[in-house]
């Protein structure tokens, strides 16, 4: 199973469209009791300067051959994000022919493995596009979960965070975290509409969690690379973290996240008694 590329443009759309009111454009109702929610084709192909079959055609995916001044054009009516922005020209424009997706990833570069182990002072994990952890060193293990202790196929934070009740109560946010992974995988598959691997991972989580279900339904799409989440840890706990996402350049497909507190503060503390167990306890991989 691989992305339709179409059939996503034309549900993408459709979600972006269904979250618009009419009165926030002053257009009028017609006087009439609207079918679905949301602006109508009409009105949003009028609100983008574009005709209504042009629109028509592009969100059933009739046609992948639209200017870039029309994607655009039909971003600002939707009020699109920079990254929705982009997800919509990656799925409206063909993407140039690239070299395919091996069935299985090489090995992780020991220098990289190393690299995330040395870390010793902040929580650090290096994660794929599917969010499957490769490396972490042992504070990340004291705080998230035995990356170790789990088989490889499990080693997966979207897996993780809809599957095991441990995740769910760590994240104080647990909704917003959900939304984030989802967000993310959305993005992706967006990206790489070829790749069969994010498309197993979507369809193995949406036979297996309504809520994932529900999430992915509603087309979100994310590229969240800084942040914070507050967790309440079993051993030292709640603690408010800070986030960054470094991509490695010559594979971008490839993630450290690294989390951080705020010097001082009482999560410092917190995150630095739980360096000083997680060199105890926690084994990194």
């Amino acid at each position: 199973m691989v992305v339709d590329r179409r059939a996503e443009l034309g549900e993408f759309l459709r979600s972006r469209r269904a979250r618009l009111r009419p009165e926030e454009f002053g257009l009028s109702s017609y006087g009439q009791r609207r079918r679905v929610p949301g602006l109508r084709r009409e009105e949003l192909a009028q609100l983008a300067g574009v005709s209504v079959d042009h629109y028509i055609r592009l969100e059933q995916g009739r046609s992948l051959q639209f200017s870039a001044e029309v994607l655009d054009a039909v971003a600002r009516a939707l009020r699109l994000d920079d990254a929705e922005r982009a997800h919509l020209h990656r799925l409206a424009r063909p993407a140039p022919a690239g070299p395919p997706e091996p069935a299985v990833r090489p090995p992780l570069r020991a220098g990289i493995a190393r690299l995330v182990s040395s870390v010793h002072d902040v929580p650090a994990y290096l994660v794929d596009r599917n969010t499957t952890v490769l490396a972490w060193n042992r504070p990340a293990a004291a705080l998230i979960t035995d990356f170790g202790a789990l088989p490889a196929a499990q080693r997966n934070m979207a897996r993780l965070t809809f599957l095991d009740e441990g995740i769910r109560r760590l994240y104080a946010d647990w909704p917003q975290r959900a939304r984030d992974i989802v967000g993310f995988l959305r993005l992706d598959s967006g990206r790489r509409p070829a790749d069969a691997s994010t498309a197993a991972l979507v369809e193995e989580l949406s036979a297996a969690s309504a809520e994932f279900r529900a999430l992915w339904a509603e087309h979100e799409v994310k590229d969240k690379r800084h942040g914070r989440y507050v967790y309440r840890h079993p051993v030292v706990g709640e603690l408010e973290l800070a986030y960054e996402t470094l991509r490695l350049p010559d594979d971008p497909g490839l993630a450290l996240v690294m989390h951080s507190a705020e010097e001082g503060s009482p999560c410092d503390t917190a995150l630095r008694l739980l360096v000083a167990w997680a060199g105890q306890d926690a084994p990194a991989g």
